[in-house]
């Protein structure tokens, strides 16, 4: 039987749940491919610590220089993480004809490009299953599964840290802070959680999804991006009242021949199947023009999902080079760009629907002046939730709008926040109605 002998960079989570795989399901990783994948080498700054796995001691070493300069070394998998390290440490594999697996979301998401011409460039092949959807087959499937059809959208739930917060404030009632402290206390969310919970992450795999779904070169910087800092109790509750709850989506949807590419929370109806998304699971919804909805579910981190994705790269790699071919498939799923171009839609060109939680006092004609500054900016209102309370102290008034203009929602509200009836900061949130186009 064929031998395709792997290096690993970074021996992390990630790299023990790869190793795992490999150990455990190496008699069926070879019937499926019909080579045998041996891991040769595994480089980490670590090479004391335990990992749950058992490792031949002289299999480690703590210069990954050692694994891109091996010449029996077939495949890099660079799990390190990071941007600049592990850069060099890939384009170096490639430049000496190694094919390169890597589960670096933010890595492909910002140089993706330099990435794919240099494979290119040396004949290699680069994998990034594992990247977006951690376990969730989602690369391959808007790649290959999906290839046939024009993409009209995709909604995503694509944070694992983001979706148990929101699930734990929306079923116990807990403050944003007591729910990310119970995440980090069940190990759902780092010490330092911040490209979690901002939307970052999420950005980094979205741009990568929106490069595979509509061939359009995307660049991380080009993504809106909102975290989920701003959800309160309060809101998630009045988002049950209108028959909604929130979640932190990643959408992706063409639209008029833009396409709009954004992270932030949204209302979901309760009636979506994205509803039903909770703890740390992600979810991908995308709607194809012919395929029609359809959607992909898991775990989308931790290190057995995770290492299942790259081992499944590994097995590609390992069918390729048995019948003697690279790149059988575009990384980005293109060979060339559509012919028909796309942009970005800009953000404050957006037309959706919205919340807005006013802090108001609570006297007669503070609603009507609301609702005046709304009216004359083309904003419709749809629903409307008042609270009254004992006195004469600030009280909630919440709405939900008919869609509008984000540029003209923007405006109103930096009219409404200065009117005198108006105690706080506006808080608003956009709501998500429509599945495709």
């Amino acid at each position: 039987m064929p031998r395709i002998r792997v290096g690993l960079i970074g021996f992390g989570t990630v790299g023990a749940g790869m190793v795992e795989v490999l150990i455990n399901n190496r008699e069926l990783i070879g019937d499926r491919v019909g080579a045998e994948i041996v891991l040769k080498r595994i480089a980490d700054l670590d090479i004391d610590s335990d990992r749950g796995v058992e490792i031949d001691p002289t299999f480690l070493t703590t210069d990954a220089m050692e694994i891109v300069n091996d010449p029996e070394i077939d495949v890099v998998v660079e799990l390190m993480g990071g941007c600049d390290q592990a850069m060099e440490y890939i384009l170096a594999a490639m430049e000496r004809g190694k094919h390169v697996v890597t589960a670096n979301k933010a890595l492909i998401a910002k140089h993706g490009r330099l990435l794919f011409e240099t494979a290119e460039r040396y004949g290699v092949d680069i994998a990034f299953e594992a990247s977006v959807a951690g376990g969730i087959p989602i690369i391959k499937a808007l790649r290959e599964g999906l290839a046939a059809n024009q993409i009209k959208a995709v909604l995503a739930i694509l944070n694992g840290t983001s979706n148990y917060v929101l699930t734990r404030m929306t079923q116990e009632g807990l403050s944003f802070h007591e729910a990310l402290s119970t995440a980090k206390r069940f190990g759902y969310a780092e010490v330092d959680p911040t490209l979690d919970i901002d939307g970052s992450d999420a950005a980094h795999k979205l741009t990568i999804i929106v490069s595979l779904a509509f061939g359009l070169p995307c660049k991380y910087e080009d993504v809106y991006k909102e975290g989920i800092d701003t959800v309160s109790p309060e809101d998630i509750r009045f988002a049950g009242e209108f028959g909604y709850c929130l979640k932190l989506l990643a959408i992706a949807r063409e639209v008029g021949g833009h396409i709009e590419a954004r992270v932030h929370p949204a209302f979901v109806p309760l009636d979506h199947i994205l509803a039903n998304v909770n703890e740390a699971y992600n979810a991908v919804y995308i709607e194809g023009d012919f395929v029609g909805p359809t959607l992909f579910y898991g775990l989308g981190a931790g290190r057995r999902p995770a290492g299942s994705a790259v081992v499944s790269d590994l097995m590609d790699i390992a069918r390729n080079q048995i019948k003697g071919i690279t790149r059988r498939v575009s990384p980005l799923s293109f060979a060339r760009l559509p012919a028909k171009g796309l942009s970005l839609k800009p953000m404050d060109q957006l037309i959706t629907a919205y919340y807005f939680r006013f802090s108001a006092l609570d006297r007669p004609g503070v609603l009507s002046k609301i609702s005046g500054v709304l009216g004359a900016n083309n904003i419709s209102i749809a629903s409307v939730i008042q609270k009254g309370r004992a006195g004469h102290g600030s009280v909630p008034v919440v709405m939900l709008t008919h869609e509008a203009r984000e540029k003209d929602v923007r405006k109103s509200l930096l009219l409404l926040d200065k009117l005198d009836v108006v105690t706080e900061r506006t808080i608003l949130f956009r709501v998500e109605k429509r599945t495709g186009s």
